[in-house]
């Protein structure tokens, strides 16, 4: 994956970069996808796709690692944000093997996680079908890529 990190700038008002993520937001709680905004796309952008990834879990697995929490592509380069719980996109699949967004649960005793929130912006639309691995998904959208950015949030299992 050729990473193509841009002037795009990802937020939300439910944390600040590098803070804790509500537990509303985790399994612990509601588990409802926090709400994100981007800006500075890039010229040309035609479609979104948002990712969460927990690089500090303890898993490998067929050549990746880390645990994948969200996966959501089809989204018009017309969208600069998500809402809480956003029905909008298509969801792949997360790695408890779900569609859609799994919210932050670290093993017990497992100190801090940290939860990078990724924005793609690419120079096509998408059509994809749901069900995409985030590995399957960056496959197709890696030669289509213009930019991307991230917004890191961190938890701790209570």
């Amino acid at each position: 994956m050729v990473f193509a990190l841009s002037r795009l700038s990802v937020s939300s008002n439910a944390f600040a970069p590098d803070g804790e993520i509500p537990q509303r937001n985790t399994m612990e709680a509601e588990d409802l996808s926090p709400a994100l905004a981007w800006q500075g796309v890039p010229e040309g952008t035609r479609g979104i796709a948002v990712i969460c990834h927990d690089p500090d879990a303890p898993r490998v697995e067929a050549g990746g690692y880390g645990f994948v929490h969200w996966v959501l592509y089809n989204l018009p380069a017309s969208l600069s944000s998500l809402d809480e719980g956003t029905e909008l996109g298509t969801p792949g699949l997360n790695d408890k093997g779900e569609l859609g967004y799994c919210g932050p649960l670290p093993p017990p005793q497992h100190g801090l996680h940290r939860y990078y929130y990724w924005v793609l912006a690419l120079d096509t639309e998408m059509d994809f079908p749901e069900g995409l691995t985030m590995k399957a998904l960056l496959e197709k959208v890696e030669p289509h890529l213009l930019g991307m950015n991230r917004l890191v949030g961190t938890y701790q299992r209570s």
